[in-house]
């Protein structure tokens, strides 16, 4: 048990500080982001002093299951790519435009228009598509105007985090979690909604507090026009993602799995764009370049600390952590815990180990501690950097476009709006259940 505990210590550890130290490694002409080959490093580890054997590990990755880590990879990834080719055709920029143009010269009306389209977009979306595409626009919009970008950098990254927990398919965590314990895409939608939305306006509220003076003074006004760069594409896009979403809801009661409806829907947008492409005779680079930017990395990362949970399931470790955070009040216990773990570890291996450390539970109490679970490593990922992928891309964005963003900023920026959000979540959740 002690080599374990020391080995996920240290890949806990250097996760953290591969996100804060060196987020990238070269190898020649190769760059690499760096915390997923410190996980994997520590998974290899793992294997090679008996966290778990090879056979043993084999069975869960091909368990009919669907906890499977695999089937949840598939789902995640096959979502991401439907939203990033609509990021490819020019979609979000465009309404990114058609934002700017509702706010005109206000920044009060710009603040406000921006968190109600992002949070809307996060919802049939993801969180980590919307970071990555509203970022750079707001960055060079901000610079043209000659206004602080960071009101509007930081509105949002929270409403693509908060709002991310709306729909099963908002986040991966979401879909590790509510899969891990057969809970569908009706079922999850009934019981978060009202957490989510209590999550939203507080949300709303505290960014609007902290933010409110810089947003008295007006825009120096700076037309940016964006197209939409192929109508047909952006049509079968729309069309394929609205499918997808209404089979992944009604999928369960035929029974569909979630993964499958989204692998079928991506293998269908390749499929067609590619025959659409071969038809006119010319080279398909908005696939090309989504298949470019799908979250390959995710694979390996959370292969490898799906390895180390395992690796502590064996040895005994989950089950004193289980006893540790014990069964009574587990909404606010297991809500608050994995919003703090979410930014020691990550949200996506917490999620993993607090899908283990759930099991033990039983009833209204496992129910509770399943959703708190989800508000917290969804509100978590804006407490700061290291708590989500997302929060790590973003800074590293912020870098390249020369905006000073410190973890002690982050940090007091997501104390003050971050705390009050997740209280309030956990409390309508309360309501709820």
């Amino acid at each position: 048990m002690t080599a374990v505990i020391i080995i996920g210590a240290l890949t806990a550890v250097g996760v953290t500080a591969s996100v804060l130290k060196f987020p990238n490694i070269k190898i020649g002409k190769i760059k690499l982001d760096s915390y997923w080959v410190i996980a994997l490093i520590g998974a290899i580890f793992m294997l090679c002093f008996g966290g778990i054997g090879l056979k043993e590990l084999l069975k869960e990755f091909t368990a009919n299951t669907s906890v499977n880590p695999i089937k949840i990879l598939v789902l995640f990834i096959c979502m991401t790519i439907l939203s990033v080719f609509l990021d490819e055709v020019g979609f979000f920029s465009y309404l990114a435009c058609k934002t700017l143009k509702l706010a005109k010269h206000s920044q009060k009306k710009l603040f406000i228009w921006l968190y109600i389209i992002v949070s809307i977009l996060t919802v049939f979306t993801s969180n980590d598509i919307i970071v990555l595409t509203f970022t750079p626009f707001i960055c060079h919009f901000a610079k043209n105007a000659k206004i602080n970008p960071l009101p509007y950098l930081v509105t949002e990254f929270v409403a693509a985090n908060t709002m991310s927990m709306t729909l099963i398919i908002g986040n991966p965590t979401n879909i590790f979690i509510a899969t891990s314990y057969g809970i569908n895409f009706l079922q999850y939608f009934k019981v978060m909604i009202l957490p989510t939305l209590a999550c939203s306006l507080v949300a709303f509220l505290m960014l609007y507090l902290v933010f409110r003076k810089q947003l008295c003074k007006s825009i120096e006004y700076s037309q940016e026009n964006a197209e939409i760069k192929n109508k047909p594409f952006l049509v079968i896009g729309l069309i394929l993602l609205a499918i997808c979403v209404v089979v992944l809801a009604i999928g369960p009661y035929l029974g569909v799995e979630m993964y499958l409806v989204s692998l079928v829907a991506a293998v269908s947008l390749v499929v067609v764009i590619g025959a659409l492409c071969i038809a006119k005779k010319h080279k398909p680079t908005e696939m090309l370049r989504t298949l470019k930017r799908a979250p390959w990395q995710l694979i390996p990362f959370v292969i490898s600390m799906f390895i180390i949970i395992l690796s502590f399931n064996n040895h005994g470790v989950t089950e004193k952590l289980s006893l540790l955070l014990g069964n009574k009040n587990t909404i606010f216990t297991y809500g608050i815990s994995s919003f703090l773990s979410a930014n020691v570890i990550n949200n996506i291996p917490m999620s993993v180990l607090f899908c283990n450390l759930i099991s033990p539970l039983t009833g209204a109490c496992q129910t509770g501690a399943i959703y708190a679970t989800v508000i917290g490593s969804n509100v978590g990922a804006f407490l700061t950097p290291i708590g989500a992928l997302a929060g790590i891309m973003w800074s590293g964005m912020l870098k390249k476009h020369e905006i000073k963003f410190s973890y002690a900023k982050f940090l007091k920026y997501g104390a003050i709006i971050a705390i009050p959000t997740i209280i309030s979540g956990l409390l309508a959740l309360n309501l709820v259940l």
